[in-house]
């Protein structure tokens, strides 16, 4: 079974003051913007902790890591 095929989208965010572009999948994008309003937290506010959280890796990734580790939370918790 092959992978559903999605666009990347880029985006300007705003992070401590700056505004940096950030390209991920929008299925990822979908999946902040549910994150977000579960945290009742902002788009920005959300990507604002994966970024202090992160260890050197690039924005895009660490959001794409954060992403999927939220989702595992959920399953392992459901």
């Amino acid at each position: 079974m092959s992978a559903p095929h999605s666009r990347v989208v880029k985006r300007s965010v705003l992070l401590s003051g700056h505004r940096t572009s950030v390209s991920i999948e929008e299925p990822f994008w979908d999946a902040l913007k549910e994150i977000a309003q579960a945290r009742d937290t902002s788009l920005n506010g959300l990507i604002a902790t994966i970024d202090a959280a992160r260890n050197g890796e690039n924005l895009s990734s660490a959001i794409r890591i954060a992403v999927l580790a939220h989702y595992r939370r959920q399953g392992a918790d459901g």
